[in-house]
């Protein structure tokens, strides 16, 4: 589902386009014509007129309420002239502004990236904070997203891991020298230093989504292109509000820290979350609410890590967990209240270590459960409220496995 963008005018454009002084000016008089014929028709039918004397004479009295009508024409004649030069004038003011405006940002978004591209993760940093800033001043929708674009391209760059400690001995037998530890403390020096210019991209960014739309910062309606980045650290987004554009973490892998989507609200656009893994970090989405857009874990892979959807609302929109794998992971929808839209988990989900559980309210949402594959795990719906998701029986297969555990509500058979 590709993000609509917004449409750009003229003057966006950077555009002036304007109609002949001769051109306007004729139309201008023309249309002003027809209005005053208008009124004068109308006139004459309200007051009722039959004819016009043509025998009456002229009287000095009728002869200087003409004159004044004269004048009264070549005045209105000199305003509408007026008129149409302020107009354009104004128009080539604001055409003038937006291109200072452009000039000014296109000379600071040089300089930030600038401070991007530097070998100083100091200088990095400042950057990154010099990118933010121009995204939240610039003049259009399109300046901003270009801005954020070159950020979400930055955490898509090629990140080397974490080198770790120098083993001692080395695998030759042998000491590390005193010269191969520093330039191995140098590593781990430079790694975390880049570290942190990401985290900050992320951080600032999920601060600009608890923005409210429409305010000056509100980065919220953009699109966030994480397609594949890795994040190995803490990355918060609670209170975020997904209300449009599309926000991409596909293939991006959570391997570290504490990813925070608590409260979030998912209410429009796209969210995609296709072939993510999970594994290693605790990601939760508590108290969050899908009301509407589209929000995709398709083939996304939870392992080795815990994922909370504790006491979060599902009540608009679309869900999707097909072919998503649990293997190894903590998944918890416990509290969960499934009231509206609709959330699948089909197209050959697989259970193939850890725990799932759904000790949730299904109310009145489309929850559907397609073909699953049991390899080892747990599912556990004893606690759940109202009535079967759609297909979790055939699904589970009869008897029900020992490692599913359902209401006896459920249950096909006492």
């Amino acid at each position: 589902m590709a993000a609509k963008r917004r449409p750009r005018s003229a003057l966006n454009d950077g555009e002036l386009r304007l109609w002949r002084v001769g051109w306007a000016l004729g139309l201008s008089f023309a249309a002003a014509v027809l209005v005053a014929g208008g009124i004068f028709y109308w006139l004459v039918v309200l007051l009722d007129f039959k004819e016009i004397d043509t025998n009456a004479k002229l009287d000095a009295t009728t002869l200087f309420d003409l004159v004044k009508l004269s004048f009264g024409v070549v005045a209105g004649a000199g305003a509408l002239v007026a008129l149409v030069v302020a107009y354009r004038r104004q128009r080539v003011d604001e055409a003038g502004a937006y291109r200072e405006a452009t000039r000014l940002h296109t000379e600071r978004f040089s300089q930030a990236v600038d401070k991007l591209g530097s070998d100083s993760p100091a200088v990095r940093l400042g950057g990154v904070h010099a990118l933010a800033g121009l995204a939240d001043d610039a003049p259009t929708h399109d300046l901003r997203q270009t801005c954020i674009d070159v950020l979400c391209a930055y955490l898509r760059l090629p990140f080397p891991p974490d080198p770790g400690d120098l083993p001692d001995p080395l695998p030759d037998g042998t000491s590390p020298t005193k010269e191969q530890r520093d330039a191995h403390q140098d590593k781990k020096d430079r790694h975390r230093a880049l570290r942190e210019v990401r985290r900050t991209i992320l951080s600032l960014t999920g601060d600009h989504y608890r923005i409210l739309e429409g305010a000056h910062r509100s980065w919220q309606g953009c699109n966030l292109d994480l397609t594949g980045v890795d994040i190995d650290g803490a990355m918060d987004f609670t209170g975020a509000v997904f209300s449009g554009g599309f926000v991409n973490f596909a293939d991006a892998t959570f391997s570290g820290g504490f990813v925070k989507f608590d409260s979030a609200v998912f209410s429009g656009g796209r969210v995609d979350f296709r072939r993510a893994v999970f594994s290693g970090s605790s990601v939760s989405f508590n108290h969050a609410v899908f009301s509407g857009g589209f929000v995709d874990f398709d083939s996304a892979v939870f392992s080795d890590g815990t994922v909370y959807f504790g006491h979060t609302v599902f009540s608009g929109g679309t869900v999707s967990f097909d072919c998503a794998v649990f293997s190894g992971s903590s998944v918890t929808y416990d509290y969960a209240v499934f009231s509206g839209g609709t959330v699948y988990f089909s197209g050959g989900l697989t259970f193939s270590g850890g725990c799932v559980s759904f000790c949730a309210t299904f109310s009145g949402s489309c929850v559907f459960f397609g073909p699953l594959t049991f390899s080892g795990g747990t599912l556990v719906f004893h606690n759940s409220t109202g009535p079967a998701p759609i297909g979790l029986l055939a699904a589970v297969g009869t008897p029900v496995p020992a490692t599913v555990f359902l209401p006896p509500a459920w249950c096909p058979f006492p």
